[in-house]
């Protein structure tokens, strides 16, 4: 293998020996964009063989006892895939992309360009309740990260490369390129230059012409505004009112999958997981098939006001000409999809939140739409709605309001809503940061420092690592020794300051050696103990603890050196503000070459 990937450096050599820099990354774009096409045409070809197989020929009047049997099965298969034959993480994509990039040099695991497909299709396929396009962006980083460890790129250019597969990957499954690109640049938060937006087009643009020639023209929501869903001044009260509800709606959705997951994790057997997950699912699905999958058909139905088709293959099927049944049917729909999505990522499946965010979103709207129209009669559109409302829980969720206002305009196949568009997902942005400012993706990174952002000084510390600039070399000094026995020991000392630790190794203080000239000269004073100069850290700093967090101490407490300890109070070493320095100048420019 290792051989096979050095010819291929040799023939990439010889063939872009006379281009520079940025033709080259141009040309890698092109094949990224390509490769990231043809992985989510493939996917998608398997989630619809596999959806079809399973329930094309379900009677439409009835709900079927299958929807209780395939969830729990497509997750058993899903787990068991990744447990004995990928032997790796392959959930939560897009937050996998954001470690990759902030903690492994931008490095992903070759299996991740097709282990993201089956998984992903088997979970959704059968039923489980999330969205394609996390796998998709996964898959498509995977590309663009293992061309970039093929042909030797630094991790400027790796990082590049990454991201144009994972906006290239993004563009396809959408047929939309402008929400490849501003995804990248907003969500895994990729340097604005010309350097890398150019790349980021190319990729986009020949993944966008895959999808194309291999799916048509069509977009994946094949919606036409007609001249009644025009944008119209008056409505303006209302989608404010939306924006609020939408940002209500992700909190709801990122809280919620929140608190699920960390309840399954306390579930000490997978089997039990399987149980408990397959039964929330399977019961969900059987009483609201639209949960079935990703949902796109459901929305669909929506916004081309059909709202009966909801009630396909369910128990409310006789009562779907009903006004206010199909009112709270929407409702308690939209409201079981985040449970029914985080269920099935915590039960072992795999899958995303960017399509059940976009579900959420378009029965918030049609949920708003249809309760004006049967309480006020005002005629509202269901289609505007829907689709600024898909915009709205969506720019909450994640955080990103322009990846948001340019896939609803793209998907639409217009800008005719690009001011309800921008109203709704800015409200729905704000209320959901005042709630909680971490979007679903960067949670539990920026818990652990991890998070890369467009602030370079915090992006910079996130590449520092605690161990590996801790220094162990400082003599440790045990509590019953006497100060005799100090100056024998600093007498071949290189440092100025010495833990005081234990019989078990818990630190107890520390001894400064200034603090022992004065009396180390007078053997009279030889048999005075330790503790008699012993005096507390100014603080101390956890193993593994952020490096943002070890400064932000430095500051506080205006010294130079603090003892690290583990969470039972062990000595391990010292940090020094002084090594953190230096090692930030030569990351900065490390990541800048």
């Amino acid at each position: 293998m290792e051989l096979r990937a050095d010819r291929i450096y040799a023939a990439f050599l010889r063939l872009t020996r006379r281009l520079s820099n940025r033709q080259m990354m141009m040309l890698l774009a092109v094949v990224v964009g390509a490769l990231a096409g043809l992985g989510t045409y493939l996917f998608e070809m398997l989630l619809y063989a596999i959806k079809t197989g399973l329930t094309n020929w379900f009677p439409v009047d009835s709900a079927h006892f299958l929807f209780l049997i395939y969830p729990a099965v497509g997750i058993i298969l899903a787990t068991l895939f990744v447990r004995y034959i990928v032997r790796d993480n392959i959930s939560e994509g897009v937050t996998r992309v954001l470690y990759a990039m902030s903690s492994r040099n931008s490095r992903i695991a070759a299996h991740n360009c097709w282990t993201s497909i089956v998984g992903g299709a088997t979970t959704i396929g059968f039923g489980g309740s999330v969205g394609p396009e996390a796998p998709i962006v996964l898959t498509g980083a995977a590309i663009g990260s293992n061309i970039s460890r093929l042909v030797h790129l630094n991790y400027k250019h790796s990082t590049l490369l990454l991201c144009c597969g994972a906006g290239a990957a993004l563009a396809a499954i959408f047929k939309a390129p402008i929400t490849g690109v501003v995804f990248v640049l907003e969500i895994l938060m990729l340097d604005i230059t010309a350097a890398s937006v150019i790349p980021l087009l190319i990729a986009s643009i020949t993944a966008t012409t895959i999808a194309f020639t291999f799916r048509g023209f069509d977009p994946i929501l094949a919606v036409t505004l007609a001249p009644e869903d025009a944008f119209e001044l008056w409505q303006i009260p209302l989608f404010i009112l939306l924006g609020v509800l939408c940002g209500l709606m992700a909190w709801y959705f990122t809280s919620m999958n929140a608190r699920i997951g960390d309840f399954f994790k306390r579930i000490d057997r997978q089997y039990k997981k399987w149980i408990l997950g397959g039964a929330i699912l399977g019961i969900l699905i059987f009483v609201f098939p639209p949960l079935y999958g990703e949902g796109y058909e459901g929305f669909t139905s929506l916004m081309h006001g059909n709202e009966q088709e909801l009630f396909d293959n369910s128990l409310f099927y006789r009562f779907r000409d009903i006004d206010w049944v199909v009112v709270l049917f929407v409702i308690a729909t939209m409201f079981f999809k985040v449970i029914a999505m985080a269920s099935t990522n915590a039960a072992g499946g795999v899958g995303g939140t960017f399509a059940p965010s976009l579900f959420v979103g378009a029965f918030t709207g049609a949920s708003l739409a249809l309760i004006c129209n049967l309480l006020f009669h005002w005629e509202v559109s269901i289609v505007s709605f829907t689709l600024v409302g898909m915009a709205g829980v969506m720019s909450g969720v994640m955080n990103a309001p322009l990846t948001s206002i340019f896939l609803i305009a793209e998907l639409s196949n217009g800008y005719g809503l690009f001011i309800p568009l921008m109203i709704t997902a800015c409200i729905s942005f704000a209320v959901d940061y005042y709630l909680d400012p971490d979007s679903i993706y960067t949670k539990q990174l920026r818990k652990k420092g991890e998070l890369l952002t467009h602030d370079k000084d915090q992006s910079v510390f996130v590449f520092l690592k605690l161990e590996d600039l801790m220094e162990t070399d400082f003599l440790r000094i045990k509590e019953n020794m006497t100060l005799g026995d100090i100056v024998h020991i600093i007498s071949t000392a290189r440092r100025n300051i010495f833990p005081v630790i234990d019989n078990f190794g818990r630190l107890l203080g520390v001894v400064q050696l200034d603090d022992l000239r004065e009396d180390m000269f007078k053997p009279q004073k030889y048999g005075r103990p330790i503790s008699d100069y012993m005096i507390p850290p100014p603080d101390k700093i956890l193993e593994h603890e952020a490096i943002q967090s070890v400064m932000e101490k430095f500051e506080d407490k205006h010294t130079w050196m603090l003892p690290v300890v583990d969470k039972q109070n062990h000595y391990l070493g010292f940090i020094s503000k002084s090594r953190i320095l230096n090692a930030y100048r030569e990351q900065l420019v490390k990541i800048q070459q």
